[in-house]
């Protein structure tokens, strides 16, 4: 039996069969973009045709098969079988053009690639883990899935180069050999196929003859998620020729269609010669543009339809089922619960007149006490999201972080840090506080402008790192309320002002809280039954369903702010603005950014399109969490004693009354008021550019007047005076925030503390 039909494949007679066959394959699928190829203007460009290989499985089985077994033979002949359909089409229009028309000649620098994607052949057996690559697989077509870490630099190959033989003037060419690290070998003979053999042994290379490719190598990483408990991610080379150069960057994930060869590693005396594993490139799909496309079944979708349904009278009972779904082992935690759920959501990005982008990815700082349950949100969190990076602050470096540059076989590439691998989903960085002080500088481009500026080892470029930051921190010592947190965190005002929410989490004792908690511990480990009073949800909120349920609201859900939402939240940062509290660094433009991000993202998830006046007032609820001192609502410093609503829609209604009022939003009568503001032009532009999906009339509320909002000028208030006051009483009176749920928050801790009593 012959090795084709071993492999299963057809016995060839000869090499016209197949070229024949890929021709008449050509010219039934893609005549159009040959044609479009050959009348470029350009000669010496790349070109590229992907073809299907569902199509050529029904067209010709047996192609398929050839150019699975043996891609490197067979795929040369496909770009061969391209320049004879460019040849035929040139036969053509020279039958036509006239005298005047000129010559085009045949593109030679066209090559096709093979997409596997939605065909039969996408099976474990053709796509591998880097992982359980073997032997077996070498010189097959195979595909690949990974995280690109490194990306090298951008080569020149000589790809091939013509001999001509001394003494009987026969030319031959010669071609690289992968293997053996792109060396041109001369033959030890002349390779004429004469009756009367040559036996030259001396040749000379033809000028002007040399055929030169773009050349480059990338090493990418597989996916941690798919990996087993106590595995290693492994990693494999990718090589990139022509038109695939340059087109994925350090922390893309991609998909790679390849084949896979054994190149010799560079020889050292007295030391073993090995083998490494590399892949050629045919094919590259990013990953990272096909995330959420066909993921979400309709019967998934139909469900999530179907719950909004049935809250449709009371949404935010609804929304609060979902949030107890968030870290189901935590008691209570409201707080924190919707603060990671809307960080995971995110807002809307956008570019705003000036070209300059508007992140939408938001960002979550978590500063408590240990034992609080920090780590156990962070380790949620990341496996709710679709793509996660988790890091220690403790030993991570700026390079470990960002990116850098290190030197493989007498070269310099980039090697992808934590933030940029983590781009287009979530970077998890636990003991925040322990990065070393010149390396925290260094992520605040990463963390604001969502890029990451390289200058290293002669390596300019830019990487991308639009991820959200979710960090926790212990307090330096023991927390003071009575401090800023640039003190009590030891983290400067600029890098904290990047974080749209930072919780405070203070293990104060408290009998009663102590009681539940503990209660709730045990069950948990008793696995009771009766869970319903604990908090959790329904058994449709699980892990899987939830993760859906975010993936699907981000893609889906563009929100724009409405007129009211617009008003209740500048009106809430020009009193922040001008309330003078001890976190001035703070309250900058940022928060006015923060708050629509918030707002658009608890939009999301209410799972509709339009931010309303409740989206915004829950943005601020969160603003107002995450500050110790509070312009509106009182008693929300510590978001660990936070609990879920009995009924959270009246809770809410009580909570829209008071920021209202706080605001002068609300008349007599017990309507909204939109009252005419006054912006800087960076506000103005900041939140026409953020509803820029609705039109905006130039004689609304918002273009009646724009004067800039001077904080220096400024003075604190009597909100920051009862605040203080506030904090003198609690003095003399033991801390009962254990007891505090949503209606306290509003009432203030008079009622908490007659509760305890």
């Amino acid at each position: 039996m012959s090795d084709d039909q071993q492999k299963g494949t057809r016995p060839l007679l000869h090499d016209s069969d197949f070229l024949q066959a890929c021709k008449d394959f050509l010219q039934q699928h893609h005549t159009q973009e040959i044609e479009t190829i050959y009348f470029a203007e350009e000669d010496t460009v790349n070109y590229a045709i992907v073809i299907e290989y569902a199509d050529l499985l029904d067209f010709k089985p047996w192609v398929a098969e050839c150019l699975y077994f043996r891609p490197s033979k067979f795929l040369p002949l496909l770009d061969d079988a391209i320049r004879s359909v460019q040849d035929e089409i040139r036969t053509i229009y020279e039958k036509g053009k006239n005298s005047e028309d000129p010559e085009i000649p045949i593109k030679d620098f066209v090559h096709v690639r093979v997409n596997i994607h939605g065909s039969a052949a996408e099976c474990p057996e053709t796509q591998p883990s880097i992982s359980k690559i073997r032997v077996k697989d070498i010189g097959r077509l195979i595909t690949i899935k990974g995280t690109v870490i490194r990306s090298g630099a951008i080569k020149l190959l000589e790809g091939e180069r013509l001999y001509e033989c001394n003494k009987c003037k026969h030319r031959f060419k010669i071609y690289p050999d992968l293997e053996t690290g792109n060396s041109l070998q001369q033959p030890t003979s002349c390779p004429s196929q004469r009756t009367k053999p040559c036996l030259g042994t001396s040749f000379h290379a033809v000028e002007g003859t040399t055929v030169c490719h773009d050349y480059q190598e990338i090493k990418i990483q597989e996916n941690v998620h798919t990996l087993g408990v106590g595995s290693v991610p492994r990693s494999i080379s990718v090589v990139l020729k022509d038109d695939l150069v340059d087109t994925v960057k350090a922390g893309d994930d991609i998909v790679v269609t390849g084949i896979l060869f054994a190149k010799w590693r560079s020889l050292i005396k007295e030391v073993r010669c090995d083998l490494e594993l590399m892949l050629l490139a045919n094919f590259i799909r990013k990953a990272n543009q096909f995330r959420s496309v066909d993921d979400i079944p309709e019967e998934t979708l139909g469900q999530f339809q179907q719950f909004w349904s049935q809250y449709q009278q009371n949404p935010f009972k609804g929304r609060n089922t979902i949030l107890q779904s968030i870290c189901p082992q935590i008691y209570g935690l409201y707080t924190v619960k919707l603060a990671v759920s809307l960080t995971l959501i995110g807002g809307v990005q956008h570019i705003d007149a000036s070209g300059t982008r508007i992140r939408g990815e938001s960002h979550l700082l978590l500063v408590g006490d240990p034992g609080t349950g920090k780590s156990q949100f962070l380790k949620f969190a990341a496996k709710l999201s679709h793509r996660s990076v988790m890091t220690t602050g403790l030993g991570s470096t700026s390079a470990g972080l960002t990116v850098t540059a290190v030197k493989d076989g007498g070269e310099w590439m980039l090697e992808a840090g934590a933030l940029v691998l983590a781009d287009g989903g979530l970077c998890c960085i636990d003991e925040f506080d322990s990065i070393r002080e010149p390396d925290r500088a260094t992520i605040h481009e990463a963390m604001e402008q969502q890029t990451i500026s390289v200058a290293k080892a002669g390596l300019v470029t830019t990487l991308n790192t639009r991820t959200t930051v979710f960090g926790v921190t212990n307090p330096k010592g023991t927390y003071d309320p009575y401090q800023p947190l640039t003190v009590n965190t030891t983290l400067s005002g600029p890098l904290l002002s990047r974080f749209d929410i930072v919780l405070v989490l203070l293990d104060t004792k408290n009998p009663d809280w102590d009681k539940i908690v503990s209660s709730h511990i045990l069950e948990e480990h008793a696995k009771h039954e009766d869970r319903s009073r604990m908090n959790h949800s329904g058994g449709f909120w699980n892990l899987a369903i939830l993760r859906r349920y975010i993936q699907y609201v981000k893609e889906h859900f563009q929100p724009a702010l409405t007129t009211e939402a617009e008003s209740v939240i500048v009106s809430y940062y020009q009193l922040q603005r001008r309330s003078g509290t001890q976190n001035a660094s703070r309250i900058t433009i940022r928060m006015l950014e923060s708050l629509i991000r918030l707002a658009q993202a608890h939009a999301r998830l209410m799972f509709r399109n339009k931010v309303t006046r409740a989206d915004a007032i829950a943005a601020i609820f969160c603003v107002e969490s995450s500050m110790t001192t509070s312009a509106i609502l009182d008693n929300v410093g510590n978001a660990l004693h936070s609990s879920f609503a009995n009924n959270p829609d009246e809770e809410y209604a009580k909570q829209e009354k008071v920021i209202l009022e706080r605001l002068n939003l609300l008349s007599s009568n017990g309507n909204t008021m939109n009252h005419a503001v006054s912006l800087s032009a960076r506000e103005k532009d900041l939140l026409q550019t953020s509803d820029s999906r609705r039109e905006c009339s130039s004689n609304g509320a918002f273009g009646r007047g724009v004067s800039q909002v001077n904080a220096a000028t400024s003075r604190p208030g009597f909100l920051r005076a009862c605040t203080l006051q506030s904090r003198q009483a609690k003095q003399q009176q033991p801390l009962v925030s254990g007891t505090f749920t949503e209606e306290g928050l509003l009432h203030g801790s008079q009622q908490a503390e007659e509760e305890v009593t």
